[in-house]
């Protein structure tokens, strides 16, 4: 039976330690994560942080975006925790977190696409090339962007119900290694079974994403995180690994990997 690789989702955050930080990503080692997804948002002038852009309000409480920002100004930020409570936890630059995650496990650089060669000329820095998945939205820009600053990296495009680019990114100077899907109902063609045997029969990944990030957002037919913690594991989880997703992205690493070695033992 072939390893479900789990990604944490902006490493594992609560209580006082919020998400996106080395603190956060260090937990998500601890509990047995393979995969760190992290997001980099670039300063105005060119410095490159960890966060996600448009979260500046809620996890900052700061108005103004990141990228209109000096790096200065961000440096001095302070994340407030899950209780609007500020802490002493800063916005961590990108620098900082890849040397700490390292040869530690796989990296999954989002949002490449905002500052694309100067994430690339980063990750190549510190000689993690082979170490990284880097990802984009289904743009042909996109996707030219990766071809020409990032061709030897690992790379997924994010793609909604439908998959019409792996076979063509196949044939580009790219590494494409798969696809992140998106679907809200289980028909939807990139769930089926057959999709997920087409793209293993060729070789290629594919990723589920089991995180609850807005609940108006179906991205993964409603086998969640939020279901399986609220008691119905097989149906949320157990789904996603009946159906053959090779990474499942989790907010809860810990309880995931619990669930995946339970249910091993329990198929052996």
């Amino acid at each position: 039976m072939k390893k479900i690789q789990i990604a944490a989702h902006r490493g594992v955050s609560g209580a006082n330690i919020p998400c996106n930080t080395p603190q956060a990503y260090q937990i998500a080692l601890m509990q047995g994560a393979d995969i760190v997804e992290l997001d980099v948002a670039p300063s105005a002038d060119g410095a490159l942080f960890v966060f996600h852009p448009g979260m500046e309000k809620p996890h900052l409480g700061c108005a103004k975006p990141i990228a209109q920002m000096s790096a200065a100004e961000v440096s001095g930020l302070r994340y407030l925790n899950q209780d609007d409570v500020p802490t002493h936890y800063g916005v961590a630059r990108l620098d900082d977190v890849l040397e700490l995650l390292k040869g530690r496990c796989v990296v999954n650089v989002d949002k490449f696409w905002h500052a694309p060669q100067a994430i690339a000329d980063t990750i190549r820095r510190h000689g993690m090339a082979d170490q990284v998945i880097i990802k984009t939205p289904e743009k042909p820009e996109y996707f030219d962007a990766v071809e020409r600053f990032a061709p030897e990296m690992a790379f997924m495009p994010v793609i909604r119900y439908r998959d019409s680019c792996t076979e063509l990114l196949r044939q580009r100077a790219l590494h494409c290694i798969g696809a992140e899907v998106l679907f809200e109902h289980d028909s939807d063609p990139v769930a089926c079974p057959e999709y997920l045997e087409a793209m293993h029969q060729a070789g290629m990944l594919v990723w589920v994403n089991a995180i609850v990030y807005n609940e108006r957002d179906v991205i993964s037919a409603g086998h969640t995180d939020d279901r399986a913690l609220a008691g119905d594991p097989e149906g949320g989880w157990g789904v996603l690994a009946d159906r053959g997703f090779d990474m499942i992205q989790t907010d809860w690493c810990a309880m995931l990997r619990n669930y995946l070695q339970e249910r091993e033992e329990r198929l052996r």
